[in-house]
């Protein structure tokens, strides 16, 4: 029986390119920009967490060791740490296709990094 499809919630950190820049992830899931879509551009990474946490959503960022710390139960927002060298489109597919694979208990109070993998 193949994998049931969830529609994750995304919450892009502000050093991450506006939403509209990944064509899959906004296809596929409900992604927000922390600056551009709430409004809380210039937040601590802690306040960014909590909203996170507040609306169900997973923190995307390229500097997820400032997020590491803060990911400490299974009940708090999940962290995925991408490479700062990745292009928007290696993002795009690349994250997509992890998002597609896994639902939402893997993420959920875990931090993830994508940041060991080999760049093509």
């Amino acid at each position: 029986m193949p994998k049931r499809f969830y529609k994750h919630k995304l919450l892009l950190d502000e050093n991450m390119a506006a939403r509209q820049l990944f064509p899959r992830l906004n296809e596929r899931f409900d992604v927000k920009h922390i600056r551009d879509d709430l409004n809380h551009g210039g937040d601590p990474d802690p306040a960014v967490y909590d909203l996170a946490i507040a609306q169900g959503r997973i923190v995307i960022t390229v500097n997820g060791q400032d997020f590491r710390e803060l990911v400490q139960t299974q009940d708090g927002a999940g962290v995925i740490d991408l490479p700062a060298n990745w292009t928007r489109a290696q993002v795009d597919t690349k994250l997509a296709a992890l998002l597609m694979r896994h639902g939402p208990a893997y993420f959920a109070g875990h931090y993830r990094t994508l940041a060991t993998e080999q760049t093509a």
